[in-house]
């Protein structure tokens, strides 16, 4: 996510990171960030990408894994891992940490800057804008704020 985003801190919930668009628009969004960011679109990638687009929730690495061995037998899990790793770095998909689940991605929710709750029991996931990263901070070192992620794990009103 980038770090451009509006300085409202108030929250607002946008449900769950979807967007209007289809998921052959999602799919060609997520292409051309890859374009852009001076990705090759092989065919194994192109597949990854529709995994993604047609998949409203998380998956695991050995979820793309078994998905994507279904079609090219001979892919390995460390490629399959590495272009999750590559494509989450260019924003193209978002990557969360379950505290049972462990690393998931997710297709990037490109429309607003927002971070997330996430319910620990059943992944439901709710995007809100407030961002704490609108809070003065007095960062040691001189840093450079790049990139940053908020996310906020409970329990929803349905699990508890």
């Amino acid at each position: 996510m980038s770090d451009q985003h509006s300085n409202d801190n108030t929250l607002h919930s946008h449900g769950p990171c979807t967007s209007a668009l289809s998921a052959e628009e999602n799919a060609a969004e997520m292409l051309a960030a890859m374009t852009r960011n001076g990705l090759r679109i092989t065919d194994q990638r192109r597949s990854m990408v529709t995994i993604f687009s047609d998949h409203d929730g998380y998956l695991s690495p050995k979820d793309v894994y078994d998905s994507m061995v279904r079609t090219y037998p001979s892919v390995s899990f460390d490629t399959v891992y590495r272009n999750l790793r590559m494509m989450s770095e260019m924003g193209v998909l978002e990557q969360f940490y379950f505290m049972d689940g462990g690393l998931k991605f997710k297709s990037n929710c490109l429309s607003h800057h927002h971070h997330h709750l996430i319910c620990v029991n059943c992944e439901k996931t709710v995007t809100f804008d407030y961002c704490p990263m609108d809070q003065q901070m007095n960062l040691p070192g001189g840093y450079k704020i790049l990139n940053h992620r908020f996310e906020i794990y409970g329990v929803c009103d349905s699990c508890q």
